[in-house]
């Protein structure tokens, strides 16, 4: 399937994965891009020594096209941007923060430049940016969430911008790719899927609860504090969501999710670790390779838009 996603950055198939902490690395990064779609690294909050080493290990198993995903507010968001072009990777996703101040020496260097936002307000401001595209990602995600529905936010974005766009939230099949691609997207970002991939570094704890996940098992932390995260319920978003109901100040909330995503993905904490996953995760009913989950969505997404 060609798209002008899969023209510009070289894939075959317009399927990239989230960059999540702590669960988009290398391995799984890699196995998405032999697989066709684009691998994302994800920095997260990682040093930058961290990112070039992930960068290098993917580069060891595949010669497919690949990115990094910079959340910029990282302390080392600076020394990230340059690692990028040192290493010669020609795709960025950004999250949370303007990647303005990176644009002219990423376009200098060749690097496709792809934030994610979410409002069409956003969306404009990465155009007149210079990106090469945007993902814009509906409340349906898991992780860092916008206020916008999926179905709301990408026909309004698609819309307002000339630049191609990429849908993101509350897509994990065949159909969710269709129907993106009616609302005008031109590729999908899929995060909750390919966290049980087989690829995947996540423990199994973790995957076992996203395929046990039913439509209405994830809530969302942080309103109180304008930074709402969407998770799987747990003994911890119960105990954050009390102290949000009584008033806690940031600090206290804080503290009570400190590491706590690397809890759940590296040592399997699922009562109180974070469970990032998105409201998607009921329809997420096996452990599959990246190779088989892409050719069964575009599988059946083909079929759908072949009608």
């Amino acid at each position: 399937m060609k798209t002008r996603i899969t023209e510009l950055l070289g894939i075959e198939y317009p399927i990239i994965h989230g960059g999540m902490a702590w669960v988009a690395e290398h391995n799984l990064a890699a196995a998405v891009s032999e697989a066709g779609g684009l691998g994302i690294i994800g920095a997260g909050g990682a040093p930058a020594e961290f990112v070039r080493e992930q960068i290098q290990k993917v580069k060891e198993v595949t010669d497919k096209p690949f990115g990094v995903n910079i959340m910029l507010m990282n302390p080392e968001a600076d020394a990230i941007a340059q690692v990028v072009i040192d290493e010669g990777v020609k795709v960025v996703t950004t999250g949370a923060g303007n990647p303005g101040k990176y644009m002219a020496m990423w376009k200098e260097a060749d690097v496709k430049v792809i934030p994610v936002v979410a409002s069409v307000a956003m969306a404009k401001m990465m155009e007149r940016a210079g990106a090469d595209a945007v993902v814009a990602e509906g409340t349906e995600s898991g992780g860092h969430i916008g206020s916008a529905t999926t179905m709301t936010l990408v026909p309004q974005v698609v819309d307002a911008v000339s630049i191609p766009v990429i849908a993101a939230g509350g897509i994990a099949d065949g159909r969710g790719f269709a129907a993106a691609m009616m609302l005008g997207a031109e590729a999908v970002q899929m995060g909750t899927r390919f966290v049980v991939a087989k690829e995947s570094i996540v423990h199994d704890n973790y995957k076992k609860k996203v395929i046990a996940a039913k439509d209405i098992d994830s809530e969302v932390t942080g309103t109180s504090h304008g930074h709402p995260v969407r998770q799987l319920r747990n003994n911890m978003t119960r105990e954050y969501l009390k102290l949000e109901k009584e008033g806690a100040p940031f600090e206290e909330l804080e503290k009570l999710t400190l590491g706590s995503l690397r809890k759940a993905v590296v040592e399997g904490d699922v009562v109180h670790g974070t469970l990032m996953a998105g409201q998607i995760a009921g329809l997420v009913k096996k452990e599959q390779s990246c190779s088989e989950m892409i050719q069964e969505i575009m599988g059946e997404a083909e079929k759908l838009l072949a009608r």
